[in-house]
């Protein structure tokens, strides 16, 4: 039998908290944060979804690239490997810890889906700029001012087509 060893994570969820960029003693860029990521089963009773909340490590352009463009409730999708470690602690007793270690970070969520996105978009939406207006062809004279009503002096104009012809 061949030696096979293979150790890679793909994760796509959410960011719990806004990642923070640290610095090791040699000038390493380091942060650590946590990704939730709902279980794909949904609880018969109604209940909301379970989540893993699982702790990942990004370093050197990695950390600073996650630390740059991700917050709390970014969508991010993080591929690289699984790494136990242990340690003694305070009290004696052996500890150990598993988390993935981030070779990649990809964003998952469209700019404009972005939490800070979603924010900007939701204080724009309070002022009082009228959005430019598109009128198709074959709607006559459409006005789209403050106040006006909208008179439509022509019918559209739609072209039949037979389903059988459509490419899907």
């Amino acid at each position: 039998m061949a030696n096979f060893n293979f150790n890679k994570v793909i994760l796509g969820g959410r960011l719990t908290a806004d990642p923070e960029l640290k610095t090791t003693a040699s000038g390493i860029s380091v942060t650590s944060f946590t990704v939730a990521v709902n279980r794909s089963f949904r609880p018969k009773n109604g209940d909301e979804p379970q989540a893993d909340f699982l702790n990942v490590t990004a370093w050197r352009q990695t950390a600073e690239f996650v630390t740059r463009y991700f917050r709390k409730a970014s969508s991010i999708c993080v591929v690289g490997s699984l790494q136990t470690r242990s340690w003694v602690d305070q009290n004696g007793q052996k500890r150990f810890a598993t988390e993935v270690v981030a070779d990649e970070a990809y964003f998952v969520d469209a700019k404009s889906e972005s939490p800070l996105a979603v924010q900007q978009a939701a204080a724009a939406n309070f002022q009082n700029n009228p959005a430019p207006s598109y009128i198709p062809e074959g709607y006559g004279n459409l006005q789209n001012t403050a106040g006006a009503a909208f008179q439509n002096q022509g019918t559209p104009k739609f072209e039949e087509t037979d389903d059988d012809e459509l490419p899907f």
